[in-house]
């Protein structure tokens, strides 16, 4: 892919702002959310800036060579309910949420050193591209349900259920996809590369239409926007809500500590590390992924080393402020494929921006009330795009042979059909179970005959017999 902005290249200081927010606006709603579904009192606004630590620290232990945003990780939610469940109290359940984010981390830490030793040419046979290829096209796969999901669904939910009608929604998320879609496609220089920032705003200006008349009319089919969370920033009296202080995880965990056991250590222990294993084998595909779209292998330069350490470290910290574990995010990858803009600058201000914006409550509030109808209808390219990004590693791979046809044939039913395996306390999910079983038949047909030379060999018997 020629890209416009290399890693390296650094855009002007007005279009660096722009893509920074393109990249917080991809990456946000998703960031907020894992601790909005986990509860318990975790901010969402801590969770923005533990991403934005997180990814500063990603960004230092790859010396600035791999363009990426951390974001909080889906994988751990379970991990991060356990946490909480087997509490005595809600601040030893803080506590647990950074003791198991350490571990994870060491995970990726140990990882990092065996790699060191050992190289990462062993990744490359045990991962081939038709191993990896199909295995990133579920990452984007696996997510469409949630795409068309939200594309279905409006902002203002009451008892959990939208109210909004389901075509408004369908309209308003569809408005701000075509409006991507146009701008990556017919715009100038600079609107090509913030198309996803201007397809949410038309959609969300869409939806403030309707919004606006349903509220005024009271009428609740039209009520796709919930603006409560911005109403609660413009206090009449006072503005000190403008700028809050997020409820910071290792504050909340300070009074854990008595009520913490080893019984619940080995609690977290379960909970955390055999995911951790797991998300491993997706920091792999998304690396590969993004090599692929950027025309440089990350595995080899900053290498895996640095890219592990980064990830690892930086769930600790991000962990440390708003109790979710980071992990590099295929909608952060998915802007620099469409955008073709790989500038590491711009990872790095859209990280700056959530730290400093993780204070900023009527931006987290705006963020809040963007409805999932016009975030779903911008997702549909995201994870399209990623699905894409996977299939394209298939080029050149003969898809005619049964060693090549039956591996990805396992990765991507195993992918679409949404297999798990359950062990205990852990679950492994899908992408990663359609990773592994694509590995063990990989290594299976491995030592199959060749068939080009079986071929050969019936040609030569018909010849003879003739």
């Amino acid at each position: 892919m020629k890209l416009v902005y290399g890693i390296k290249e650094r855009p002007r200081a007005g279009q660096l702002a722009a893509f920074a927010l393109q990249q917080l606006l991809a990456i946000m709603a998703a960031t907020i959310v894992v601790p909005m579904i986990v509860g318990n009192g975790m901010s969402p606004a801590a969770a923005l800036l533990g991403a934005g630590v997180g990814t500063l620290v990603y960004i230092l232990f790859t010396r600035a060579k791999s363009p990426v945003f951390l974001g909080s990780s889906f994988a751990f939610l379970d991990s991060m309910v356990a946490a909480f469940a087997g509490a005595a109290t809600i601040s030893v359940g803080y506590l647990g949420l950074i003791i198991g984010a350490i571990l994870a981390g060491l995970v990726y830490v140990i990882i990092a050193i065996v790699v060191k030793f050992a190289g990462v040419h062993w990744i490359s046979r045990l991962m081939p591209p038709v191993v990896i290829g199909p295995t990133v096209a579920i990452i984007g796969l696996s997510l469409a349900g949630s795409a068309v999901g939200d594309l279905t669904s409006g902002g203002l939910k009451v008892n959990n259920v939208s109210v909004a009608s389901p075509l408004i929604a369908v309209l308003c998320g569809l408005v701000a996809l075509g409006v991507t879609i146009a701008c990556s496609t017919y715009g100038k220089r600079m609107t090509k590369l913030i198309p996803f920032v201007l397809g949410i705003l038309a959609g969300y200006m869409l939806a403030s239409v309707f919004s606006i008349i349903g509220y005024a009319a009271d009428v609740d089919a039209l009520k796709v926007i919930d603006y409560s969370a911005l109403k609660n920033c413009f206090d009449p009296v006072t503005f000190t809500s403008f700028f809050d202080l997020p409820d910071f995880t290792f504050v909340e965990a300070m009074g854990g500590f008595d009520g913490f056991s080893a019984s619940y250590f080995a609690t977290i222990f379960a909970a955390y590390v055999p995911v951790a294993f797991v998300v491993f084998t997706e920091h792999i595909a998304d690396h590969k992924n993004l090599s692929s779209i950027i025309g440089k292998d990350l595995l080899e330069d900053p290498g895996l080393t640095r890219t592990l350490l980064g990830d690892g470290i930086g769930s600790m910290a991000g962990a440390f402020f708003g109790g979710c574990p980071n992990t590099t995010y295929g909608e952060s990858i998915a802007c620099v494929a469409i955008t073709r803009n790989a500038s590491v600058y711009s990872i790095i201000a859209a990280a700056c921006g959530a730290v400093v914006l993780a204070f900023f409550s009527p931006f987290v509030a705006f963020v809040e009330s963007i409805p999932s109808c016009v975030m779903g209808g911008v997702c549909m390219a995201l994870y399209g795009f990623i699905a894409v990004s996977g299939l394209k590693m298939l080029n050149g791979i003969d898809l005619g042979l049964n060693r090549n046809l039956f591996v990805v044939s396992v990765i991507l039913i195993a992918g679409v059909g949404g297999l798990t395996l359950t062990f205990g306390a852990v679950t492994i999910r899908t992408t990663a179970c359609a990773l592994i079983l694509g590995i063990l038949v990989n290594l299976m047909m491995r030592k199959a005959p060749k068939e080009e030379e079986d071929t050969d060999e019936e040609s030569d018997e018909n010849k003879t017999q003739a």
